[in-house]
């Protein structure tokens, strides 16, 4: 999630409640009984063509969910009187929409004006997570896509600059508590982030500290070699997991070493709240990946509205 600033004109205090729309494992089975085939076969093609693409996927459901819900928001494209959440400061590096373009395409081939838009994502980051070694769980199903994205909104998206306290207050008003936090944040273990969202830990962190002392140091020297000053390099960056195609707890091993890359992730084994939590999902990936799918499967559930429609084009309201 990147870092930003926007005039604090736009800044939108923005409480997304957690939805009582009545979801369904079962939804399409009757009106389209090969969705889940198709945004599978879609996504895994995708995925051989490019590795980035489970990674980027998983963010983009992150981000959609956290914004106005899980309405597939961030998929409208801006129009020249207003410009949507994919224009955002933190949303500019968000990749792979074709994808869901893709499988949009032969879903409206399939079973016409069946399958919202917000389904797709939601189920093709499970799809994502399952194919890169992580946990596979039924998908609730029956989103609709919402009418409304605002660039301005994505200000509220928790940065990597965040301490726990912010995080914490962040995923409160989406109605995710604290070990949602934690185990919601396992998701960089696909992750990977360009130098921008993180260079402030590696140089003049502040008046006593020139490195972030959070920050392992031997780690701190390679990304100062990788985030060179000034930085010529638009793609430099570093995977947030020394094993970023596979799904695991690999990221919460790297906190309990200082090699969280963002401030925000280090800062959850550096906070007694959460502490424990990382410590617990670094010894046990089972655990992890249990609660894991417990977050998503609320996060999913995160302003989800019954009122909406289903878009014939992702980019575009009906």
């Amino acid at each position: 999630m990147a870092n930003f600033s926007l005039n604090k004109l736009f800044f939108l205090l923005i409480t997304v409640p957690l939805s009582m729309a009545a979801l369904d494992t079962h939804y399409y089975d009757q009106t389209c009984p090969e969705a889940e085939k198709i945004i599978l076969d879609t996504v895994r093609n995708a995925s051989l063509h490019d590795p980035k693409v489970p990674a980027r996927i998983l963010r983009m459901f992150f981000h959609d969910c956290f914004i106005r819900g899980c309405d597939a928001s961030v998929l409208l494209d801006s129009t020249p009187q207003k410009q949507a959440e994919k224009d955002g400061p933190p949303n500019v590096s968000l990749r792979a929409f074709y994808v869901v373009d893709e499988a949009k395409t032969k879903l409206e081939q399939a079973c016409p004006h069946t399958v919202s838009c917000a389904d797709i994502i939601t189920i093709a980051a499970r799809d994502v997570v399952a194919m890169s070694g992580g946990p596979f769980w039924n998908v609730l199903k029956g989103r609709k896509d919402g009418r409304v994205s605002i660039a301005a909104e994505t200000i509220n998206l928790p940065a990597p600059n965040f301490n726990v306290s912010q995080l914490i207050q962040s995923f409160a008003k989406r109605g995710l508590g604290i070990k949602d936090l934690v185990a919601l944040s396992g998701g960089h273990t696909l992750g990977f982030s360009h130098c921008s969202s993180f260079q402030a830990r590696l140089r003049n962190f502040s008046s006593v500290h020139d490195i972030d002392p959070s920050m392992n140091s031997e780690f701190a020297e390679s990304l100062i070699k990788t985030c060179l000053k000034p930085n010529k390099d638009r793609n430099a960056g570093q995977f947030l997991d020394s094993t970023s195609s596979t799904f695991d707890n690999n990221y919460y091993k790297q906190l309990l070493a200082g090699k969280g890359v963002f401030g925000s992730d280090q800062a959850l084994f550096s906070d007694y709240r959460t502490k424990w939590m990382v410590e617990s999902f670094a010894k046990n990936q089972i655990l992890f990946f249990r609660e894991f799918v417990a977050s998503m499967l609320k996060l999913g559930n995160v302003g989800v509205i019954e009122n909406g429609e289903v878009r014939l084009n992702c980019r575009v309201v009906n």
